[in-house]
Order: structure tokens, then sequence, then C-alpha cells
């Protein structure tokens, strides 16, 4: 498993925002029990009903608190639940990790009674600053994250909902550091995002690194230090049960 390789350490940076976490918990409204598929380390999971956790990778496993939910080690594309096991299903930032995000897809349907919950990205959005230092991740995130047209085609009628990133954002995500352009140079913030994790060229840090220091990352996007929060692409995505197509 690709976590099982770049995962340890992932628990320090990758802590959950209180501001998205509100959406993400309002998003799964009164659903009394939720399985959380890609859980990892246990971001995003209410304490407030019944979680079940899935998690294929044993590193991230291991970083799960003591009183983190239950953790079963599976993949999304087989969860090992029978139908209609939980009110809700969630995903956060995990459905570009699957190898076959319409089965994933399909599967959260199957387990859920009444609603999926996913916090994911629009790979036809234009994404940010980021990109041009390193077009390549940004190319391969478009082939890995569905479009809404592709979610819709499984899941049916949904509501996706523009999630601005704060330009404090706690969860080290790809976009979280849009405001912070030299969190990116650091090595353990790196090691917590997937695609820089694996794919960080020398030539694009060196170029990064030279244009902060030039200040010519200032003179082209200093505008982006004003700003509070940003809308990256980022989206909450919500399919009601009972809007969703028969299969």
């Amino acid at each position: 498993m690709r976590y099982d390789r770049i995962g340890t350490g992932y628990v320090h940076q990758r802590r959950p925002d209180p501001r998205l976490a509100d959406l993400i918990w309002n998003a799964l409204g009164d659903a009394d029990s939720v399985v959380n598929v890609g859980a990892g380390a246990g971001s995003y999971e209410p304490r407030d009903r019944r979680v079940v956790a899935v998690e294929p990778a044993i590193t991230m496993i291991r970083q799960r608190t003591a009183d983190a939910a239950p953790v079963v080690r599976a993949c999304a594309e087989a969860l090992p639940f029978p139908n209609a096991s939980f009110a809700a299903a969630l995903a956060v930032l995990s459905i570009h990790h699957w190898s076959d995000w319409q089965a994933g897809l399909r599967e959260l349907l199957r387990v859920s009674r009444r609603k999926v919950v996913l916090f994911t990205w629009d790979p036809q959005s234009e994404g940010f600053w980021l990109a041009d230092y390193f077009p390549h991740l940004l190319e391969k995130d478009r082939q890995g994250f569905p479009t809404l047209t592709g979610l819709r085609a499984v899941l049916g009628e949904i509501e996706a909902v523009p999630v601005p990133i704060p330009h404090d954002c706690r969860d080290g995500f790809m976009g979280a550091y849009w405001r912070r352009p030299s969190a990116y140079l650091d090595p353990g913030v790196r090691a917590a995002i997937s695609s820089l994790a694996a794919e960080a060229s020398t030539v694009s840090l060196t170029r990064l690194a030279d244009d902060l220091g030039s200040g010519v990352w200032q003179r082209k996007y200093g505008p982006m230090l004003d700003q509070d929060e940003v809308d990256l692409g980022y989206r909450l995505v919500v399919a009601n049960r009972t809007r969703r197509p028969d299969t």
C-alpha cells in the first residue's frame, strides 16, 4: 500500500481543521452511524455518533489514537459490511487513492441507508499557484480525482458545495499552504501530502526556493497574501440515497 511507504508522521501534519470539520459534520446531518472510508489516522470522525473506520494501510492504522473509532483494515472497493449497515458513508480526500473509484462509490452506496458525504477536489478547477512549480502533479491529480459529472453518474443527484480553504488551515493537504508558500519546502510537510511525498522534484523545489528568496513569488502572487480564504477547487459533495439512481 502506498501509505505504508509514505504515511509515517502523517498524524502530526494532517490535523483536522475545525472549520472543515463543522462543514463535514453538518453534511452528515443526524446520521447516527457513519462508516469513514480511507480514514487514515482518524481526522474528521465525529465523536457524537457511532463510527467505524476503514483503512487499508497499516502505517496509518498504527497512528490512530486509543480513543479513535474502531478500524477495519479493508479497501473501499470491497467493504466488509452488510447492505445498509450505516446511516451515512464518509470519505475525506481519499477517493483519488482508490484503485477503482466507481466501484468504491457503489460500495459506499451499498452500505449506507441515507447519504454519502465526500470531501474531494474538482479536477476541472484551475488549481492554484503551486501548479506553476509542479505542473505534472496537477495533471496527475486531474487524472486521479473524478469530475462532478463522473460522481453524478454513480451517485445520482448530488449537492456540490465549494469549500474555500482558510489561509491558516490546520490540515496539511495539498492546498492548505496556499498563503504560506515556504511550507512546501519543508520535507515534513511534503511527507504528509501524498503527491509531493512521492514525486516532488529537486528542480521544482529549488525554483520555488529561489523565487521566494528573490521576491519573484511575491511579485507574481502577492495579492493572495491579502486574502483570508480562497476557492482552490475543493468541494463537499452530498448524495442522498433517496435521489440516487437504481443500481
